[in-house]
Formats: structure tokens, C-alpha cells, sequence
């Protein structure tokens, strides 16, 4: 009988095991390859943004199973607040790293006169989807960027840059768990890059 129990529980245990190992996280990107982008390419993106007056910039969008990961260059030059407006995006976080500059940026939920994008705007076919823009944001947290500053901005967040007094150029890494993003490659980057 106690045999009997034993082999029991060593099934039990076995098919426990199994169960577990059945369930054992998968990658959510399937033999996905790495994408590398070089210092060179990031400096073209920057150069050209200044030379030919482009705010932002998709470097790269990958598909990286259960999202789409974007990065992009931004250039913003002289600001003065009356020439800015409050953005918002509906799906897509963004990820700031300010290479150099320095800039005033507000953040928050609450947007004054809110409204849709249009589909056909750039920003929402090729940058990051749908959302909208306002005047301003009340109440807003004020944020100094300098370099080596970082700033991660939620879905739905509105950012609006209220001062800069000379330039300011960042490194933007886009999180798209909606996939709205339309994805670039390596070859495609160098395609823009020489237009």
C-alpha cells in the first residue's frame, strides 16, 4: 500500500513538474534579431535635422513581439512659449535622453482646447500614432532638461516645451505595445538618411 502511495505522489509530482515546465515563460519575440545603430547614423539624423530645420526624426521601429520599440532623434531650436503646443499620444510612450541643450518641459493629463490629429498628420501615420494637441496643460510639473537628463513620458501624457533658449537634441526611444507605429528598418534608415 505505501508503495502504492509513493508512486502516486511520483506521478503527481511528475505531472506537476511538467505542467510547470509547460508553462514556463516563452520569449515574446520569436527568433527576433538584434538591431545595432551606429554613432555615425544617430550624428547623420542630427545633422540633417538642423541643416534642413525636421524637428523628429524615426531612426528605427522594430517589431519586438508583444510591442514595436522606436527610436528617434529630435532637434528643437530657439522656443518661445507662444510658438508651442501641448502633445499627447494615445498609445505610445516615449523615453527621452537629452544628448545636449537645454529646455523647459511641462508634463500632464489635463490639455487646454484638446484636439484630434488628423490620420494623415506625420506625426500620427509615421511617429507615433494617434492622439492630440492642446495650448497648454493646467497644472503641469515643470521639468529642466540638460544633458544627460532622461524623461519618460506615459501614453496619454501631454509634453509641451515652453522654453528653449538656444537648441536642444535628444535621443527618443518610442514603446508601442499597440503596434500604431509603422516599422523602419536598418536599410530603410539609410534610404531617408540619403534623401
Amino acid at each position: 500500500m505505501n508503495r502504492l502511495i509513493h508512486l502516486g505522489f511520483a506521478a503527481l509530482a511528475g505531472f506537476a513538474a511538467f505542467a510547470l515546465w509547460a508553462q514556463a515563460p516563452q520569449s515574446t519575440c520569436n527568433k527576433c534579431s538584434a538591431s545595432y545603430i551606429p554613432k555615425s547614423e544617430i550624428e547623420a539624423y542630427l545633422a540633417r535635422a538642423k541643416a534642413n530645420n525636421i524637428t523628429d526624426q524615426q531612426v528605427r521601429a522594430l517589431d519586438v513581439g508583444k510591442a514595436h520599440a522606436d527610436v528617434g532623434v529630435v532637434y528643437r531650436g530657439k522656443l518661445t512659449p507662444e510658438r508651442s503646443n501641448a502633445a499627447e499620444h494615445d498609445h505610445v510612450s516615449e523615453v527621452y535622453y537629452i544628448i545636449d541643450g537645454e529646455a523647459t518641459l511641462e508634463t500632464g493629463w489635463d490639455i487646454v482646447n484638446w484636439k484630434r490629429r488628423e490620420p494623415g498628420n506625420n506625426a500620427v501615420a509615421n511617429l507615433n500614432g494617434p492622439g492630440g494637441d492642446g495650448v497648454g496643460i493646467r497644472n503641469p510639473q515643470v521639468h529642466q532638461l540638460k544633458a544627460g537628463d532622461s524623461i519618460i513620458i506615459p501614453a496619454g501624457v501631454g509634453h509641451k516645451f515652453t522654453k528653449i533658449d538656444d537648441h536642444i537634441r535628444y535621443l527618443m526611444v518610442r514603446v508601442d505595445p499597440e503596434k500604431v507605429t509603422p516599422l523602419k528598418s536598418e536599410a530603410a534608415s539609410k534610404s531617408d538618411i540619403g534623401k
